[in-house]
């Protein structure tokens, strides 16, 4: 039972995720931070809260007030957006010996900072709510949140191992510009949602 749990619940995350938002601000993530293992290590603790909740909660997830929800993920993609812009202007004027003094001290912040995006993000999303609904069909917490959270780990290690790639290969004021732009249209995808 555990092992057919552990299965589903893979399956059925996985593609879900993939092409998801979360994989997308995962790479931003990582080519703002280069800090792979910090950004996959916060992005993987979320995905551990949402797992947690979803099991506990099951079906009752759906049950979360969604608006100011959305609302929050809303502000926080205009946010990074902002930010990542104004660090796009500062990165493409300041010297090499600057940008490793800011390199330098960002572990923390890279882990925290995709720890509270993800977790914002994330929350109510598809792939909560069919980890809740798997839980609740099989009656296999532990087999479910095992294999959602094998699932999500994989997607965001997929996601910082490509944008770990991005950064070898592009000048970081330009990722810069091209995640502020992402982050924007998560913003405004996210309110979209919000007012469909």
């Amino acid at each position: 039972m555990l092992t057919r749990s552990v299965a589903s619940a893979f399956a059925t995350v996985f593609p879900a995720e993939l092409p998801d938002k979360t994989m997308m601000a995962t790479i931003v993530l990582t080519t703002r931070y280069r800090r792979l293992a910090w950004v996959w290590g916060g992005a993987v603790a979320a995905f551990a809260v949402h797992v947690t909740v979803a099991v506990a909660a099951g079906s009752a997830i759906a049950l979360l007030p969604e608006v100011p929800v959305r609302v929050a993920v809303a502000a926080l993609f205009a946010l990074g957006a902002v930010m990542l812009f104004r660090e796009a202007r500062r990165s493409g004027e300041a010297s090499d010996e600057l940008e490793t003094a800011v390199e330098g001290g960002s572990a923390r912040a890279a882990f925290a900072g995709s720890f509270a995006l993800i977790l914002l993000a994330e929350w109510g999303d598809l792939t909560q709510l069919a980890t809740a609904s798997l839980a609740a069909r099989s009656g296999d917490a532990v087999g479910t949140g095992v294999g959602a959270l094998a699932a999500l780990a994989v997607v965001a290690a997929l996601a910082a191992t490509f944008g770990r790639r991005l950064v070898a290969r592009v000048p970081i004021h330009k990722v810069n510009y091209v995640g502020a732009a992402v982050f924007a249209a998560l913003a405004i995808w996210t309110a979209v949602e919000l007012a469909a």
